[in-house]
């Protein structure tokens, strides 16, 4: 053979076109994706005739909750008539206190002394008013109080008795309404909410 056709050095020429191989792994990757597909369609429909994992995942759910709904029991504060008060006046302004304890008086509270603050907190508190009682009025006598005057910071000290003292402070100007304290009062006595499942 000669002309063009001749072969020289030591490559031949190839005789038959090259191979796509970009239609071979398309032609791969498609076929996957449509088994996929096909599989995933077939669960589907299973699911759907037989009720599939959602019917046990309920069950399941189930059993994780009690049947009976326990709530946590409603706090037990004690009554206003069982709360004496001291009601003192810390401001400059006079008859204060007299007019507090007659108006704590008229919602049920038992009050106690009544007169000008200690010169520990004469004109020293900043705010409506200071709640001032043993450390075991915290979660007793200081909610309840709490209610009547928005505001009203508690502290303990080391008395032993029962008795809390309400410290008029310099921004008091009256108490809450006895509608919104009573509002206030059955929200701290209600019971927690029981558990969702």
């Amino acid at each position: 053979m000669g002309g063009k056709y001749r072969i020289t050095g030591d490559k031949y020429p190839r005789m038959r076109r090259p191979r796509r191989r970009g239609k071979l792994i398309l032609a791969a990757t498609a076929s996957v994706v449509a088994l996929g597909l096909a599989g995933w369609g077939t669960l589907q429909l299973i699911d759907v005739f037989t009720g599939g994992d959602k019917q046990a995942s309920a069950a399941d759910h189930k059993t994780d909750c009690p049947t009976t709904k326990p709530s946590a029991p409603a706090k037990v504060l004690p009554k206003p008539a069982k709360i004496t008060v001291n009601v003192y006046n810390a401001t400059p302004r006079g008859g204060l206190a007299k007019q507090a304890a007659d108006e704590l008086k008229k919602r049920g509270f038992t009050i106690g002394k009544v007169g000008n603050a200690t010169d520990e907190y004469d004109k020293k508190v900043p705010g409506p008013g200071l709640l001032l009682g043993a450390p075991s009025a915290a979660n007793g006598s200081f909610p309840v109080l709490g209610t009547q005057l928005a505001g009203a910071v508690p502290k303990t000290d080391a008395r032993k008795t029962a008795d809390v003292d309400l410290i008029l402070g310099t921004k008091f100007t009256t108490f809450n309404t006895p509608q919104s304290a009573a509002a206030a009062l059955a929200t701290l006595t209600e019971p927690a909410p029981a558990p969702s499942c």
